[in-house]
């Protein structure tokens, strides 16, 4: 039985696109409410179109800034999934501080109001950004991380569980290359590319909910979750979306590729976790599992995870282009 079954969850940042997946299932575990937390009210009246024949959803406007809206939306909450963030490189690099407000700030915001509410487990969403920070971005969010392992150490008697899980680019979310690169094949027939020989870790839209989803149980409290994502050659995903996009829509002329540099605070190639933190790390079969600095229970987690001490730190697979082909069809990502 699922153990989100007849319970209340709180979405923040629910309408975005890992939001709308993860409703989409939490449905199909016949929870008792699924609360939609999030400022754009426009996102809310598109899901709520969307969901229309649901009877557990409730939308709620409020920024994850405003503390008292939090914990008002947290009230008689069982489950949270802290997904609200400001996450354009270029946006937050420009302005720094309203990265600080929502990233930072806000995630204390949503600890405090869950110690206060009394919530069973919050889990809170990073990105593979927060490992040597070279953005704005990626800085708040590991201090975001660090929040959110400190809160367990610090939590005293409160029993909500706090943990975390890392994610690196999820195919199609709004505002990500896919989308981009098939608006531009469609509209310019140019595509805009940072660096040819960028590669980046990717997930799908169900391979990130399936990670919360299991993270979510396996928590026992201040762990990072990562899953063994594959590595995705930039070349290889501008080549697949030119050849499928272009197939469908029946498109005959050459595309252009126009290399334009990195942006401000951009890589070319991420990392799943420190050097540090692959020393000390755990893993089971597709997921590693980074315990906070104070006072973790590894050996608590029940036997049938298999859960055991890191030997190898995954790198990486690199995937061939007629998988991410075959993944991209799959998602109906074009």
């Amino acid at each position: 039985m699922s153990i989100y079954r007849g319970k209340k969850i709180l979405i923040i940042g629910g309408t975005g696109t890992i939001g709308q997946h993860l409703t989409k299932t939490l449905l199909q575990h016949e929870p008792n409410v699924i609360r939609i937390f999030s400022r754009d009210e426009h996102k809310q009246f598109e899901l709520a179109q969307q969901f229309k024949h649901s009877k557990v959803l409730r939308y709620l406007i409020g920024d994850v800034r405003d503390e008292a809206r939090v914990l008002r939306a947290m009230e008689d909450i069982d489950y949270v999934f802290h997904l609200a963030a400001m996450k354009h490189v270029p946006a937050c690099e420009y302005n720094p501080f309203e990265a600080v407000k929502t990233n930072i700030i806000g995630t204390q915001n949503v600890i405090q109001a869950a110690l206060k509410a009394g919530v069973k487990k919050v889990l809170f969403t990073s990105t593979d950004k927060a490992i040597s920070p070279t953005n704005t971005y990626g800085a708040t969010k590991l201090a975001a991380e660090r929040l959110i392992a400190a809160t367990e150490y610090q939590k005293g008697p409160k029993q909500t569980i706090f943990s975390a899980v890392r994610f690196g680019n999820v195919m199609g979310s709004r505002g990500s290359v896919i989308p981009l690169f098939k608006k531009q094949i469609l509209e310019d027939r140019e595509v805009t590319v940072t660096h040819m020989d960028m590669l980046r870790y990717m997930m799908t839209p169900s391979q990130a909910i399936s990670l919360i989803l299991k993270a979510n149980e396996l928590a026992v409290g201040g762990e990072v979750f990562v899953l063994k994502m594959p590595v995705v050659a930039l070349k290889d995903l501008v080549e697949v979306m030119i050849e499928e996009v272009s197939k469908k829509y029946h498109i005959t002329e050459t595309i252009k590729i126009k290399e334009i540099g990195l942006r401000p605070g951009e890589k070319m190639y991420e990392e799943l976790m420190t050097e540090d933190e692959a020393h000390t790390a755990w893993e089971t079969e597709d997921m590693y599992v980074i315990g906070p600095p104070f006072g973790w229970k590894p050996h608590a987690y029940p036997k049938e995870w298999n859960i055991r001490p890191c030997q190898n730190p995954f790198q990486g697979e690199m995937i061939d282009k007629e998988t991410l082909r075959r993944w991209i069809l799959a998602e109906g990502l074009i």
